[in-house]
């Protein structure tokens, strides 16, 4: 890859980038093509697109990884489950947005937004800079850079501190993201009434996800909002309902 010129303005808009993300680069042109949509490059080869498709091949690899190390009781579909959501595009733009990397991006004339820089945009620059860490420091470097970041993410689609309470979970993702706090609505309710199933259907900001059964409200209550965790995160509802 032909290292781009380095403008003294854009040099600071580099120094400020890697004091954000704490790595310093050794080769400042691949942090610069890291950064460049492909409105902003001379050509496509001088554009982030070929640093997205090594960064997000690295990204699988170091997940994989961790959660092979992490999860030595889960079978293969769950750890599949929890890989899908964590290197999804949602999630790198997620991060993304945590980084402030839309600042630092190097657009062309007509590509500057008055409002928030678009989520797709997000999510390829994420996925380039971590290849450009790579390619910069080797595996480790991208590897700590990565897991800085995703740790947290993956004890929240796993469950974990919050021993399977997905009700919590979704009201911290909902409050952080959405700024509310998710309702349960009961929808409908069959058997007995000492054998009774209950249909539920979490509610965040009048849209209403997925409805799950279960065998009482709570039960009911915990698949409603796995069902919203996985829309959210742009996965099919674990629990289909009629």
């Amino acid at each position: 890859m032909t290292s781009p010129t380095i403008t003294s303005n854009e040099q600071g808009i580099l120094d400020e980038c890697q004091r954000t993300i704490g790595y310093q680069f050794k080769h400042a042109g691949l942090l610069r093509s890291a950064l460049t949509h492909a409105s902003g490059a001379n050509t496509r080869l001088a554009s982030n697109e070929r640093l997205e498709f090594l960064g997000d091949a690295i990204l699988g690899l170091v997940v994989c990884e961790e959660l092979f190390r992490r999860f030595p009781e889960e079978q293969e579909g769950e750890l599949t489950r929890i890989k899908s959501i964590v290197v999804s595009r949602r999630t790198c733009a997620r991060i993304s947005r945590l980084l402030n990397l839309g600042d630092f991006l190097f657009l062309g004339k007509g590509m500057h937004f008055h409002a928030a820089v678009p989520s797709s945009l997000l999510a390829d620059v994420y996925e380039s800079l971590v290849a450009a860490i790579y390619l910069d420091g080797g595996l480790e470097a991208a590897r700590s850079f990565i897991l800085r970041h995703v740790d947290a993410i993956i004890d929240e689609v796993a469950g974990g501190s919050h021993g399977g309470n997905y009700k919590s979970v979704l009201q911290q993702v909902a409050q952080r993201d959405f700024g509310a706090t998710p309702q349960y609505q009961l929808l409908d309710e069959k058997g007995p009434d000492h054998s009774k199933c209950f249909k539920v259907a979490a509610v965040i900001n009048r849209h209403i996800y997925p409805a799950a059964w279960g065998r009482n409200k709570k039960e009911a209550e915990q698949k409603a909002a796995m069902n919203a965790l996985a829309e959210i995160n742009g996965q099919s509802a674990p629990f289909v309902c009629d």
